[in-house]
């Protein structure tokens, strides 16, 4: 048994209807970021973030403007591999009445305080990230990073239909060559196209009040190739929608089945397995050695984050009968929880 065919929408449409809720027509999967997440109506409901994650070679950095409706959150992390350095800097801003979060994928987003300012500015076909904070783990933070969005790729843009009234439009942009300084305190953290890439996680949905989900990822450069990892589990189970994609020098193969993640709740560095619900097709363990843990809970937001960076094994059945062999693939996996 397997399951259906996702539809692949060709053409520009808007992800809701006059009244707020899901056009019918934006269910199915994009190559190009064509869907208009044009929400309205839905209050407290609607959920929307823009997510980014560079994987350095000495270091992982992070970047991420949100808004919940009833407060926007902005936060900045990075993680030093070797010695496992790791902080994280959050801002709540109550109500988020500053904070636009524009309907495009590929669209300037920015926020600004005496905190910490966060920049996201997207022109011809570049991104260019820009954080600065005073006192980021004591030290100032500057980072200044430029990410290629190269001309011919695909990227994963998928709505998923809970039904017409909860849904989510989520793009997944990967392998995106990025070029750049991140400079913590006194010292340089280099960039380079050939080595370092970003991946995009960009959310616009109307949720239901508690969900939980999978996500696992990865882009590296492997064997010369730039392969790029997109697999989702447990909010699109039984949606007939899934986000689980490999791409390959910007091609995407789109795989149309349900994954399982199997990990150990009581120890997240645990090793993890994803696999395909009814084939063989996906076989993979991750195994962590960094868990970043990300606690909220504000009366009206209960969430918590288990994120881990780690290492993929194993392989997955491309279209063509051939097989893509995976080993010691840095990314990340994580469970989130929310009651939001």
């Amino acid at each position: 048994m397997t399951q259906h065919a996702e539809r692949e929408i060709f053409l520009p449409i808007a992800l809701c209807d006059k009244k707020g809720n899901l056009n019918p027509e934006a269910i199915g999967f994009a190559r190009r970021p064509i869907i208009d997440s044009n929400l309205s109506g839905h209050f407290m409901r609607k959920k929307k973030w823009n997510y980014w994650c560079v994987y350095g070679e000495e270091i992982l950095f992070s970047a991420t403007i949100s808004h919940m409706d009833y407060a926007a959150v902005c936060f900045v992390y990075f993680l030093e591999y070797e010695t496992q350095r790791y902080f994280e800097k959050t801002i709540l801003i109550p109500l988020g009445a500053k904070v636009k979060m524009p309907t495009q994928v590929l669209e300037t987003i920015q926020y600004k305080n005496s905190e910490m300012s966060i920049q996201l500015t997207y022109f011809n076909r570049e991104t260019h990230l820009t954080v600065t904070a005073p006192d980021f783990d004591g030290d100032p933070l500057h980072a200044e990073l430029t990410i290629a969005h190269p001309k011919d790729d695909d990227s994963l843009n998928v709505v998923i239909p809970w039904n017409r009234r909860t849904f989510q439009f989520t793009a997944k942009h990967h392998t995106l060559p990025t070029t750049g300084t991140v400079k913590i305190g006194n010292r340089t953290f280099t960039f380079t196209p050939e080595e370092s890439f970003a991946v995009l996680d960009y959310g616009r949905g109307v949720w239901p009040r508690e969900a939980t989900w999978n996500w696992g990822m990865a882009s590296q450069r492997v064997r010369g190739q730039r392969i790029g990892l997109n697999f989702g589990g447990k909010w699109t189970d039984g949606t007939g929608m899934t986000e689980n994609a490999i791409f390959i020098d910007g091609q995407m193969t789109k795989i149309h089945e349900d994954v399982l993640f199997h990990y150990d709740r009581t120890n997240f560095m645990h090793p993890w397995t994803i696999k395909t619900k009814f084939t063989g097709r996906v076989n993979l363990t991750f195994t962590p050695f960094f868990e970043r843990v990300a606690e909220t809970n504000a009366k009206l937001i209960i969430s918590s984050v288990h994120q881990m960076v780690g290492y993929y094994d194993g392989f997955i059945q491309l279209d063509d009968g051939k097989t893509l062999h995976i080993q010691q693939m840095l990314g990340c996996i994580e469970e989130h929880v929310a009651k939001w």
